[in-house]
């Protein structure tokens, strides 16, 4: 078939999941709800857009309506057959990638002894630091000390990651970036195995006034674990435009196109810069990140539920500029309730609402078995064979059946 829609906008609005997932007692959170215990905080959210999309048929949320007339619009939960609840395994599956190992995490421990050790044996360097942080924190903490011994500060988060930082004048950034190598090589190991090391070089003379230079971070990442819906489209000749922290998810592969961003803001302002300007056959795929770094992790309800305010107030703006033959798809990676406790991402469905103006049966649909059914149906639209071993079944509504 001739494809439907040409160009497909797919934004994660990363953790933002609505509702704990059936097995959410395995990873010990039961009874979390990103969406709704957000919205709680601040009395009841309002959300426009989405909520003409159909968002508040998937939960009870507060300060939404439960529209269920949105001919041009559908929405749904979708839950994760993954093995996980992390940014790796959630943006794989939506590629129609199964993990069935998680991807281990350090955050309440830090890396062990022995790998501290190796690290600063290959290295050269002191490390200091090895505890989960926020970035910004880490570097009022420790970034003097670091300048001072020009050591190596190791941390962590929520995610499968190991981040070293580093002054760009007392380290420089070739060294520092010489070092994350040693450690994506050392992390290979299935012992101390995590999804991504990320070089964080930051400038400053104090704790007062360190910046991390968010140009110069290099992310060394693994490669998904099977081909990918992306692999897909790229190798037919379609595009494959990443908006955010997506082609580092991906390590690139199955990427055409990288505009990286530095904040939700920005990261809307170039996908909407991409729905004016950019003629394309292909998909858009957009990350935003501070749903889950600066509101999530960080156990900040109010600012996430003024996050999802202001994602809704740029939708507004996107939306009169898109085509007839535009799909956008809006979902998440997997929840961070910021009313929970502790820091960690928390084991959630996640909505997914489609918008397009030539769409006229739009409706509730219901819960899905994977995220994976988002690239699935994008395979459909382009009229491309999805692998045999592919996760994944077309939302068939979406081209009227």
């Amino acid at each position: 078939m001739k494809n439907k829609f040409k160009r497909v906008f797919l934004i994660v609005a990363d953790s933002a999941g609505i509702g704990e997932e059936p097995d959410a007692a395995k990873f010990g959170d039961c009874g979390t709800n990103t969406w709704v215990h957000a919205a709680s905080s601040v009395g009841g959210l309002n959300v426009p857009v989405m909520e003409s999309f159909g968002v508040g048929e998937l939960a009870d949320i507060p300060g939404v309506k439960a529209v269920h007339d949105h001919p041009h619009a559908f929405s749904m939960r979708l839950r994760e057959m993954s093995n996980g609840k992390d940014t790796m395994t959630g943006h794989w599956e939506m590629m129609g990638v199964l993990t069935t190992k998680p991807f281990q995490t350090f955050t309440d421990t830090g890396f062990p002894d022995d790998l501290i050790k190796e690290l600063e044996k290959e290295t050269g360097h002191k490390i200091i630091g090895n505890y989960s942080s926020s970035g910004t924190e880490i570097l009022k903490v420790l970034g003097e000390e670091q300048m001072k011994e020009n050591s190596l500060i190791v941390y962590t988060s929520a995610d499968s990651v190991l981040q070293i930082a580093a002054h760009e004048e007392v380290t420089g950034k070739d060294e520092l970036y010489r070092c994350c190598e040693i450690a994506r090589k050392l992390c290979m190991r299935p012992e101390w195995f995590v999804g991504r090391v990320i070089a964080r070089p930051y400038v400053g003379t104090n704790k007062d006034n360190f910046k991390r230079i968010v140009g110069d971070r290099r992310d060394y990442a693994v490669s998904p674990s099977a081909i990918t819906v992306m692999d897909i489209l790229k190798d037919n000749g379609f595009m494959v435009s990443c908006i955010g922290k997506i082609s580092d998810i991906f390590n690139d592969v199955g990427v055409v196109k990288t505009v990286h961003t530095v904040s939700n803001e920005d990261g809307m302002d170039k996908t909407i810069e991409q729905v004016k300007n950019d003629d394309f056959t292909g998909l858009c795929f957009v990350n935003l990140v501070e749903f889950d770094s600066e509101y999530g992790h960080r156990r900040n309800p109010v600012g996430y539920a003024r996050a999802l305010e202001a994602f809704d107030k740029r939708l507004k703006e996107l939306l009169p500029l898109m085509k007839d033959d535009d799909l956008l798809m809006i979902t998440a990676d997997h929840g961070n309730d910021p009313t929970y406790k502790g820091t960690d991402h928390t084991r959630e469905k996640v909505p997914l609402l489609i918008y397009s103006p030539s769409l006229i049966n739009g409706s509730y649909i219901d819960e899905r078995a994977s995220f994976a059914d988002i690239g699935s149906t994008i395979l459909k639209d382009f009229d491309l064979s999805q692998p045999e071993k592919m996760i994944g079944t077309p939302i068939e509504e979406l081209f009227g059946k």
